[in-house]
């Protein structure tokens, strides 16, 4: 591994050193076995520590296979799905592996009785299967987590309807989180220049969520002029969200919990923003009952923000406690979309409003290739911003994990692989220097 290292740190490193290489037979990978699937039986979410099932292990080097791409992991980050992974909610992602497993020989890798998480990376080509020619040992990349077969027509419009699609890291094995990491080479992107390697490991599958579920056709489609609702909107997500509509020329009505929260929003650039610990929002009386007044509330509160507009577009993800609000508050004709459900997956809406007001649900899953490519694109050209507040190293993922999983961060926590240190990678100095305050806008706060 010290060999690697040394050739991705030198400066004259050519694609023949690369391809020369040794490969190790092992490497060191956060891991989750499958022996202690029940190891949380009977607790509580909250109660449910990722630091007691999250391993750092010697996992051998998966076969290489066509179509794929072997990555020196420089650096990754953790998204929430890590902490759904960690805390085995809502399901054992082993099921996903072993469903994985029976599709062909070559998926048979993946059904191990431990599983490498991550959904992000940035990092070096070691190494590409047959019939790659797009990619080389010695690229710098990053890749975005869409994993999918194409072996459907299902796919062929938008690779998000492949009948197998799944989330790399997630539902396959072999994830970001490790030393090295398996990827399909249509899931590589090139690495921003002007970007250190954590910071270019971070924005990776929320950026691409945000893209598709806000500007992208195949979600909300936003629009110049919009009011756009966003929830957590410092958060992982919603910091991109934040970030598109200001650049889309939409207006975002930013969601935060607290004061520290908010001036990360208005660092961003946004004006109307509502505190809803210090506003005291209420969207439920209880486990069961749902508060229709506190909906009608925030819709006024929306409306002195926006000088009497109601939402075009709710920017949706926490789910189960927001949703009821959410459905209420979008304009007549508007549109909600949902990525997720972190505070549950079973929503409750009255759904006179939206019926009687026309107004629709869309879902969206991260994003085909095309979108993933033009969000780091956007992150490439200094358009769109890395949100990363926080780094860890490897053998602290459990406590980064722990960090999301109790709403402890801001933006994006990012993890150190074979890096040695932050603040390595840059190419292209110039770049950087003209937007250094907004790359560490969540830094500064």
């Amino acid at each position: 591994m010290k060999e690697i290292l040394d050739a991705i740190l030198s400066s004259d490193s050519t694609a023949a050193d690369f391809a020369a290489l040794k490969l190790p037979e092992s490497y060191r990978a956060v891991t989750l076995h499958k022996d202690e699937e029940q190891m949380f039986a009977g607790l509580d979410s909250r109660d449910k520590d990722p630091r007691k099932s999250l391993h750092l292990d010697d996992v051998a080097l998966p076969e290489l296979g066509p179509g794929e791409a072997l990555v020196a992991v420089m650096a990754s980050a953790v998204n929430y799905n890590t902490v759904w992974s960690s805390i085995f909610e809502p399901v054992s992602t082993f099921g996903f592996l072993e469903r994985y497993g029976r599709l062909s020989p070559l998926t048979k890798r993946h059904d191990l009785p431990y599983h490498v998480v991550g959904s992000d990376l940035a990092g070096v080509v070691l190494r590409t299967g047959a019939g790659v020619n797009a990619w080389k040992p010695g690229d710098e990349v990053v890749a975005h987590c869409l994993s999918v077969e194409l072996e459907s027509s299902d796919g062929h419009n938008d690779t998000m309807m492949d009948p197998e699609q799944r989330i790399w890291g997630f539902e396959t094995n072999f994830g970001g989180l490790a030393q090295l990491a398996l990827v399909k080479t249509n899931q590589l992107m090139p690495k921003p220049a002007h970007l250190t390697w954590e910071e270019a490991a971070s924005p990776g599958l929320v950026n691409s969520t945000a893209y598709r579920q806000l500007v992208s056709r195949n979600g909300a489609g936003m629009k110049q002029g919009d009011n756009v609702l966003i929830w957590g909107a410092s958060g992982g997500l919603g910091s991109y969200a934040t970030q598109y509509a200001l650049a889309g020329g939409a207006t975002p009505i930013c969601v935060v919990s607290n004061d520290q929260k908010a001036e990360i929003c208005r660092a961003m650039g946004a004006e109307a923003i509502i505190d809803r610990s210090a506003e005291g929002y209420k969207f439920w009386k209880d486990e069961n009952t749902q508060d229709p007044r506190e909906w009608k509330r925030l819709g006024g509160r929306i409306r002195e923000l926006t000088g009497g507009e109601d939402v075009d577009i709710v920017f949706e993800h926490p789910g189960r406690e927001t949703f009821g609000a959410s459905v209420y508050v979008t304009r007549k004709g508007g549109t909600i979309v949902t990525c997720a459900s972190t505070s549950g997956y079973m929503h409750q809406y009255d759904n006179r409003y939206l019926w009687m007001s026309l107004k629709k649900i869309v879902g969206s899953h991260f994003a085909n290739y095309r979108e993933a490519w033009e969000a780091n694109r956007l992150v490439s050209k200094g358009k769109i911003h890395p949100t990363l507040s926080k780094v860890y190293s490897l053998d602290q993922t459990g406590q980064a994990a722990l960090d999301v999983h109790h709403n402890k961060h801001q933006g994006k926590v990012g993890v150190l692989c074979l890096a040695p240190s932050e603040g390595l990678g840059v190419r292209d100095a110039e770049l950087r220097e003209k937007h250094l305050p907004a790359i560490n806008r969540f830094r500064d706060i």
